[in-house]
């Protein structure tokens, strides 16, 4: 368990069981998530510029690769469903 998620655990714990106890307990549990948030946030990078031109060019072409692969299968399902229909058909 994170220390994040045992201070969240801890607040709630020592708020009570009763409503009244964990609404006055909710400013605390919001700011130690706040602060959770901005120290999480401080962590993130932006990416840089040629690993953006390789994930968008993975997923270009990732996406033909599918493109194909799916019109492939329609075709060989439409003529099958067309050769069950003219040979019941009949």
């Amino acid at each position: 368990m994170g220390v994040e998620t045992k201070k969240m655990a801890n607040s709630i714990a020592a708020a009570g069981d009763n409503f009244g106890d964990r609404l006055k307990a909710w400013p605390e549990r919001v700011k130690v998530f706040y602060n959770d948030v901005r120290t999480e946030m401080r962590k993130v990078t932006a990416p840089s510029w040629k690993e953006v031109q390789a994930t968008t060019a993975v997923v270009v072409i990732t996406v033909f690769i599918f493109g194909v692969y799916f019109f492939v299968v329609d075709n060989v399902i439409q003529k099958g469903v067309n050769q069950l229909y003219s040979y019941f058909g009949k």
